[in-house]
């Protein structure tokens, strides 16, 4: 069996509200640091099989259909087995 570790985030060009909200927030206590932050999504997907080469064809198709809006965001993903 193989786990699909899936990261989608908006392009940089895009505006993201949240991250402007979290990172106000995280300035309201006391971290000064923080210069910006960005906000996305995290999936993770068990695939039966071991065929890796399979497995990352699907998983990239998901991230295309579902997972993903790729007008504005993008995605990066990682297969292990487990």
């Amino acid at each position: 069996m193989l786990l699909a570790k899936v990261h989608v985030s908006l392009k940089p060009t895009v505006n993201d509200p949240q991250g402007l909200t979290i990172a106000r927030a995280l300035g309201r206590l006391g971290f000064d640091s923080v210069d910006s932050v960005r906000a996305g999504k995290y999936f993770e997907v068990k695939i039966e099989g071991n065929d890796r080469a399979t497995a990352e064809s699907e998983v990239k198709l998901m991230c295309e259909k579902l997972l993903a809006n790729p007008v504005i965001e993008t995605f990066i993903y990682e297969l292990e087995t487990i």
